[in-house]
């Protein structure tokens, strides 16, 4: 059974449609990525998932308990790290509000911290507190928007490792994010949102669909005079210096046969990989846009 599941979602503010019949099921350890250019819907999205919006038509099902990161941290500037924590775990309703922020402080190593008003805190450490706030409860629902957003590399680093580590307690989790870096290190499937669904899949399925599926063949000497021994059998043959790009229609099925014509015209091939395009390209022709 599916831990979320979007059914026909859209959005209206007055004359303006912000989410158009919006559809798609979060299962339980999935990471999934929602992409889309600045005033998509993304975030509109997002908070009708969490139950701070209704949605003009369509539903939202859960299966258990949602945590929901906003792109702003959202901490009392005047509290303390304990305290901004502490009053969500009494909201929240925990049996033993202290010890599950112990566990927070402990969990994303801010316990050095605890007693530093919010304002005193840089932006990393203000995203790693509204991230402990979001899993004070345990929630098994996990909503992230923009939760990487003007981190210094070493932070967005510790967010991202946190996101796996969700994926590996089976938590479902849902990124909102423009980094498209990110979304190739850690998401499962990916929709790409332009008011309505422009695409729903993996990220490798993606990649065939548009760019289809090539080999990168590593040889040698200069790739150039073996190109002629793959034609006509592969459709599509590219060399760049040591490098023969081979367009097949199954890159398992294919390697074998490629690397056997090669070394038969007398090739010495150093290396056979699948080729895959950027996710930065595939997501640009998704939106109609020339990938550079």
């Amino acid at each position: 059974m599916a831990a979320l599941v979007a059914s026909h979602l859209t959005r209206r503010f007055d004359a303006r449609v912000a989410v158009d019949d919006v559809s798609f099921e979060l299962a339980a350890g999935e990471i999934f990525a929602l992409l889309g250019p600045n005033g998509a819907g993304k975030t509109t999205t997002l908070r009708m998932l969490a139950g701070l919006i209704t949605p003009s038509s369509g539903s939202v099902r859960v299966d258990g308990r949602i945590g929901f990161l906003t792109e702003a941290p959202g901490l009392w500037d005047r509290l303390t790290v304990e305290r901004n924590l502490l009053v969500y775990a009494r909201l929240h309703g925990l049996g033993d509000p202290a010890r599950a922020v112990d566990e927070a402080l402990e969990l994303f190593d801010i316990g050095n911290r605890k007693n530093d008003r919010a304002a005193q805190l840089s932006k990393g450490l203000k995203q790693r507190v509204a991230l402990a706030r979001t899993l004070l409860h345990r929630p098994d629902i996990v909503l992230l928007d923009e939760p990487t957003s003007g981190l210094d590399p070493e932070s967005a680093r510790d967010v991202r490792e946190l996101i796996l580590r969700l994926r590996h307690e089976r938590r479902a989790v849902l990124i909102s994010t423009h980094n498209l870096d990110e979304v190739q290190r850690v998401a499962d499937r990916v929709a790409v949102l332009r008011a309505r669904l422009v695409a729903l899949d993996t990220p490798a399925a993606l990649r065939a669909r548009l760019f289809g599926s090539r080999l990168l063949i590593t040889l040698q000497g200069e790739a150039a005079r073996f190109a002629d021994a793959l034609k006509p059998a592969m459709k599509d043959v590219r060399a760049n210096g040591r490098t023969l790009s081979v367009a097949v229609d199954d890159v398992e099925s294919a390697a074998p046969n490629v690397v056997r014509t090669l070394v038969t015209a007398g090739a010495d091939v150093v290396s056979v990989i699948p080729e895959e395009a950027p996710l930065e390209d595939v997501y640009l022709r998704l939106l109609g846009k020339e990938a550079p």
